[in-house]
């Protein structure tokens, strides 16, 4: 399977403009015209295709990293406290 032209733009998107701030919220919008929801939920899925690993190897390593990060701290905020979300 190929990247789309939709694919290869949340990553080039993503690449320039790594940091989650309202800003990038508003450029979502406008340039690639998603939600911030529907976005960061079409590129959880992407990181995870061999695709997108071959088109961006560094910058999909560093969100899956970032990714893995938050899931191992969510599971030990859930162990600590004996709750789930």
């Amino acid at each position: 399977m190929d990247l789309t032209d939709r694919d290869r733009a949340l990553l080039v998107f993503e690449a320039q403009y790594p940091r989650h701030v309202g800003d990038k919220e508003e450029r979502i919008r406008a340039e690639l015209q998603l939600s911030p929801a529907r976005y960061y939920q079409l590129l959880g899925r992407l990181i995870d295709t061999a695709e997108a690993l071959e088109f961006d190897p560094l910058l999909v390593h560093r969100l899956r990293r970032l990714r893995d990060a938050d899931d191992q701290s969510r599971r030990a905020h859930t162990a600590r406290t004996g709750s789930a979300r």
